[in-house]
């Protein structure tokens, strides 16, 4: 998961570790995202559109050349041109109910 909001973060890491998932990593930043998804063994990864200033282009497209499915979770879906690279992803809008972010990852995986 990428999100620079600490209170998002933990929402998203209680809704998918109540559910049973395994969370390999929680990043706020988009350098700690993209070490993770150059090298971390990830089934899917929800990402934020914008982390602080930056976009989260770079973490998508290691995700994307690892063949690695990926949603985004962001509240600037229709602000953020940078999201246009992946028309077929799942653009998952701010804030989200729990049953929805748990659809959307169990839709990723079942694509992993």
């Amino acid at each position: 998961m990428v999100e620079d909001d600490f209170i998002i973060l933990l929402e998203l890491e209680t809704i998918l570790s109540d559910a049973g998932a395994q969370i390999v990593g929680s990043c706020r930043t988009v350098a700690a995202a993209l070490t993770l998804a150059n090298d971390g063994a990830i089934d899917a990864a929800l990402l934020d559109s914008r982390v602080g200033h930056e976009t989260i282009t770079p973490v998508a497209r290691s995700l994307a050349r690892r063949d690695i499915p990926f949603a985004f979770y962001t509240a600037q879906s229709s602000s953020d041109s940078s999201l246009s690279e992946w028309p077929k992803n799942v653009i998952l809008g701010k804030p989200a109910s729990r049953n929805a972010i748990l659809a959307t990852v169990a839709n990723l995986l079942r694509r992993g």
